[in-house]
This record gives C-alpha cells, structure tokens and sequence, in this order.
C-alpha cells in the first residue's frame, strides 16, 4: 500500500494594499506592545528583549533582528520579506497566516512554536531549531534546512519541496505521509520509527539503508 501524501491547503496572510499601512521605523518592542496594519522596513532591531508581543496585517521588509528575543510573540496575517532573521529567539511563538520570503534564518528558534498556515520560501534557514513546534496547513520550499532540527516536532497537512536538508534532524518526529522525495540530502538524523510511511525517492532509498547499515544487492 503506498503511503498517502500530505498536501496542504494555505490560507494566504490577509494583509491590506501597502498604501493603507502605516510606516514605523523602531529600534525595538516593549513587552505586550501591539501593531497591527504596518510597515516595517529598512531597519535594525537590536538587543531586544519583550515578550507577548502581538503583530497584525503587517509587512516587514529588509528588516534585520540582531541579539533579540521576542518569546511568545503573535503573528496573524504577516509577511516577512528579505529580512535577516538570524539566531531571533521566537520560541513559544503563534503564528496564523505567515509567509518568510527570501529571508536569511540561521538558528533562528522557533521550538515549542504552533504554526498554522505558514510558508517559508527560498529562506537560508541551516541550523535552524524547530524542536517540539507544531505545524499545521505549513510549507517550506526552496529553503536551505541543512542541520535544522524538527526533533519532535508535529505534522499535520505539512510539505517540504526543493528543499536541502544535509543532516537536518527529524528524531521523534513522525513522518507517516511526509513526502522527502524532491528535497536534497546526504543524510538525515532519524530513527526508523519515525520514518514509517514516509515517502521516499529510490535514490534516498540508499541513504537510508547505509544509515541504518542495511545492505543494498544490486
């Protein structure tokens, strides 16, 4: 019986025409601020530390987070767009209706993250945590993952496409349905368990067979 794939069915941020946000230029957040209907654009934050933050029908641009943690954070209906995201503490965020486009993400965390309708496309995301975050309706894509770690993370409705992840880490995490098949590796850090029902190309098929020191016969 063949395994049956996860496609998911995205709801796209609902954002209004750039014309109606209001442009805000800041150094940083303050614990429990609220912003909804922005632009933030061609800035720095940095040394940041506020948590609860909430975001709404925004769009940040060429944005660069630098030493900052914004724990908790909610994040309904934005688009990040060529921003450096690179080591930003997001753990424990909310995020519904979010696209990171073009964005460099190395180590950024997002463990114990919920995600629900979420694309991440052509991001440089190695070493990224996404330990114990639960994806839902969520899509990466042309990203680089390369030793990212969704250890124990949860799918349901999720798709990796065109994606290399060099030895990305999937330990605890079910993949029944996940479809690795056009993404690039050499090897993954997995255990057979998870890999139950996941959906392989032939040549992967080798991969993991020398991972789990199987014998190939020609």
């Amino acid at each position: 019986m063949s395994a049956r794939k996860q496609v998911p069915k995205l709801e796209s941020p609902q954002i209004p025409e750039e014309s109606l946000l209001r442009e805000i230029r800041l150094q940083g957040f303050q614990p429990d601020d609220r912003y909804e209907k922005s632009l933030f654009r061609d800035g720095t934050i940095e040394e940041c530390e506020a948590g609860k933050v909430s975001i709404e029908k925004s769009v940040f641009r060429n944005v660069a987070f630098s030493d900052t943690s914004l724990n908790g954070i909610e994040l309904t209906d934005v688009r990040f767009e060529k921003c450096d995201l690179s080591n930003l503490d997001l753990s424990g965020a909310i995020l519904h209706r979010v696209v990171f486009k073009d964005c460099k993400m190395l180590g950024l965390n997002l463990s114990d993250a919920t995600v629900r309708n979420a694309v991440f496309d052509n991001n440089l995301a190695d070493y990224a945590n996404f330990r114990f975050a639960d994806f839902k309706q969520a899509a990466f894509q042309d990203c680089s993952l390369n030793r990212s770690d969704f250890g124990y993370a949860k799918f349901k409705s999720f798709e990796l496409v065109r994606n290399r992840l060099d030895q990305a880490s999937f330990a605890g995490t079910e993949l029944s349905g996940i479809d690795l098949s056009e993404n690039e590796f050499n090897g993954l850090s997995v255990d057979a368990e998870s890999l139950k029902g996941c959906i392989i190309s032939r040549e992967q098929a080798y991969i993991f067979a020398n991972l789990f020191g199987l014998v190939v016969k020609e």
